[in-house]
């Protein structure tokens, strides 16, 4: 989507972008009695921890962001399914899994 640009003064153009846009998050939770780990992906990332701490207490520990749902998906069936791809974001956050 392009920036929408206003008139500010004669000269002057100011971009005008969409403070909330429709992102969608691949995220990590972490159980707090087990140290498990959650993958998960969702449009709304504090609704979707508050949902998973009713069930136990989890601490979120990673998340990355996407501007398209398909993008995210495919990212979550990676962290899942991809021994390799879980590996690798499990040396990444080595201090945060401590």
């Amino acid at each position: 989507m392009k920036p929408k640009l206003t008139e500010r003064s004669e000269r002057k153009f100011v971009a005008e972008f969409d403070p909330t846009p429709s992102m969608y998050y691949v995220y990590v939770l972490k159980c707090i009695k087990t140290n498990n780990l959650y993958y998960g992906y969702t449009n709304k990332i504090e609704r979707r921890i508050k949902e998973h701490n009713n069930k136990d207490v989890q601490e979120l520990i990673y998340y990355e962001a996407y501007k398209s749902e398909s993008d995210a998906r495919k990212r979550e069936r990676q962290l899942k399914n991809y021994a390799q791809a879980l590996a690798a974001l499990k040396a990444r956050l080595k201090e945060s899994l401590e």
